[in-house]
């Protein structure tokens, strides 16, 4: 593996660990906000962060 595959790979994983903590984060925020609604908010940030990795992974594939 060359310096620049390896750097892009590392700011793929990043940027998905990023994305995942962030969705997460605003999850937790509308929970505590709306709990009543805590089984769609639950849904919802699950099904992003799924499509979040998959691209991170496509991406590591790709690089």
């Amino acid at each position: 593996m060359e310096i620049p595959t390896i750097v892009g790979a590392g700011l793929i994983v990043i940027g998905a660990g990023l994305g995942i903590g962030r969705i997460g984060g605003s999850a937790m925020d509308a929970i505590a906000r709306q709990p009543e609604a805590s089984g769609k908010i639950q849904t919802a940030m699950l099904i992003a962060a799924a499509l979040i990795e998959g691209i991170g992974f496509a991406a590591l594939f790709a690089a």
